[in-house]
């Protein structure tokens, strides 16, 4: 059965926001957290895609919102054939199976670094599948930035 249009348009623009850590099994699967995996599966039958990412991370996608962004990426000229390798390219379709899981192809795991802690996080209409220590160690050269242009505009008004 295909989802309705309408449930399409519902994820395409639903935020999601934060997440948790998370533990990769033995094969590679990932657990969904339940506050995503209920509307996941309602909204789009749990039919999701997972992609390499330009911050060496993975992406992971709602279909329909993958859909959205790859005719963007196909639209850009030529000399974003990089970008489309990276994201395209590495592409695959994952479906959230009935233990509430998605098993991440080793090739994109081993790429992203995934081993066992996952962050998890709701980056507006995609997720960030993240290992831990790669992370922490991210976040700790972004807060090594001066931000303050950047945090002014968006708290003034």
């Amino acid at each position: 059965m295909e989802p309705s249009a309408e449930k399409w348009v519902f994820v395409s623009v639903f935020a999601f926001k934060g997440g948790p850590v998370l533990t990769l099994d033995g094969k590679g699967r990932l657990t969904v957290p339940a506050r995503y995996r209920d509307l996941l599966m309602s909204a789009v039958e749990g039919q999701m895609m997972v992609s390499k990412s330009h911050v060496r991370c993975l992406s992971l996608f709602p279909r329909p919102v993958w859909d959205q962004f790859e005719a963007r990426l196909n639209a850009l000229p030529a000399s974003a054939d990089g970008l489309r390798r990276l994201y395209i390219g590495s592409a695959t379709e994952l479906t959230i199976d009935g233990a509430s899981r998605v098993l991440l192809p080793p090739e994109l795991r081993a790429w992203a670094g995934l081993e066992r802690e996952v962050v998890f996080m709701g980056m507006g209409n995609r997720f960030e599948l993240w290992d831990r220590t790669r992370y922490d160690a991210h976040e700790a050269a972004v807060l090594e930035q001066d931000m303050s242009a950047q945090l002014d505009s968006l708290f003034i008004g």
